[in-house]
């Protein structure tokens, strides 16, 4: 925008070189015309062209090989506003990879595997996993954030959160051990619920303690229990947190943050942190995240280590000082060369080596990224 507004100065200020030194100054035409000529070569906004382009490829290029994929153009320009980044729990701040605790009737597995066989959640694939090979029940329908119902003979069948199937909250259980649940409930029968172990990412603390010490504001948005969110949460050292959230109250937060005026970065895998994702001033998904959530995220980021986010937080700020460096570089060009051109000091080949040099310059700084 800005070498498209500084292109019709360039052309005024050519062409009333060539009138002035014509017209004005009595010299001859052709003359003039050189004159005129070395101002246009001068002036050309090539170096404020490629300020921000090539500041731009090149830190796409480096995220690219550290396995971040930048899908959005304006996902880095908008990560340099954010000051808050808000992380989603299960496959975002953990592995994603939870393993069931203890050994339920095989039967019930069987069965809850069976429907959980058409969901992408992590504990869905958990159970999957802990039942074997399982035919997937067909017709399961999907409730974003509460769990997957199916109509069978007996009845409707619920496989999710407490509340979808129906447990209060502060239900008296024989053993309640802390960690991420999913209930089985039948029609007739009494729920079973299956716990989870699901261990942190590696690098989860290192990234929480480097986000604090840039003064970001961190905090924790699940959908789970609150015991199980808040053991997460002083695990890490995250102080502000909040549990069983569905899709909607996720998109709510976002938004009410943003009209205070916190502008957040939002990190999260599930179909459930899709809507808090598109909210977001910007937003980050790992690769083995939902595929609506890859879609909606402005950055894709491979591999089982969340430093990526610092990666890209860092890279960002950097790209933006390179690109107002480079916006500097091109206007003192500008001051420097223009005052010599229009009086004839300049010939139109030192003017071609003098605009090629100013565009060198701003590559040769985008380069230090």
């Amino acid at each position: 925008r800005v070498a498209k507004s500084y292109a019709p100065v360039v052309h005024i200020l050519s062409a009333s070189t060539f009138l002035g030194w014509w017209l004005i100054g009595g010299i001859d035409w052709q003359e003039a015309l050189m004159n005129a000529i070395a101002v246009l070569i001068i002036t050309c906004p090539c170096a404020i062209a490629l300020a921000v382009p090539v500041v731009q490829v090149i830190a796409t290029g480096r995220l690219l090989r550290a396995g971040i994929l930048v899908k959005s153009a304006t996902a880095l320009e908008r990560l340099t506003k954010v000051r808050g980044v808000l992380f989603d729990k299960t496959g975002t701040l953990t592995t994603g990879k939870p393993e069931l605790v203890g050994t339920p009737e095989p039967q019930t597995l069987e069965l809850a595997a069976a429907i959980a066989a058409n969901s992408t959640h992590p504990l869905s694939r958990a159970l999957v996993r802990a039942a074997g090979n399982v035919n997937p029940i067909a017709n399961v329908r999907e409730h974003p954030g509460l769990g997957l119902s199916v109509e069978l003979p007996g009845g409707t069948v619920h496989l999710g959160s407490r509340a979808f199937c129906g447990i209060a909250e502060n239900a008296d259980l024989p053993v309640d051990i802390i960690g991420p649940e999913i209930w089985l409930q039948e029609p007739g029968r009494a729920a079973t619920r299956f716990v989870f172990r699901d261990t942190p990412r590696n690098d989860a603390a290192q990234v929480i303690d480097a986000l604090r010490q840039r003064d970001f504001d961190v905090a924790l948005l699940s959908g789970d229990r609150a015991a199980t969110v808040s053991q997460l949460a002083d695990t890490l050292g995250i102080r502000e947190w909040k549990a069983q959230l569905s899709p909607a109250d996720k998109a709510t937060e976002v938004t009410r943050r943003a009209g205070e005026g916190k502008l957040d970065l939002m990190v999260g895998d599930g179909i459930n942190d899709a809507p808090a994702l598109a909210a977001a001033h910007a937003s980050m998904s790992p690769a083995s995240a939902a595929e609506i959530s890859q879609n909606v995220a402005d950055i894709v980021f491979q591999g089982d280590r969340l430093s990526a986010v610092i990666e890209a937080i860092d890279v960002a700020r950097k790209s933006d000082r390179l690109v107002r460096q480079n916006f500097a570089l091109s206007f003192a060009y500008n001051l420097i060369t223009i005052p010599l051109a229009v009086p004839g000091m300049v010939t139109p080949l030192v003017a071609a080596v003098a605009m090629s040099s100013s565009s060198l310059i701003v590559i040769a700084n985008a380069l230090r990224l």
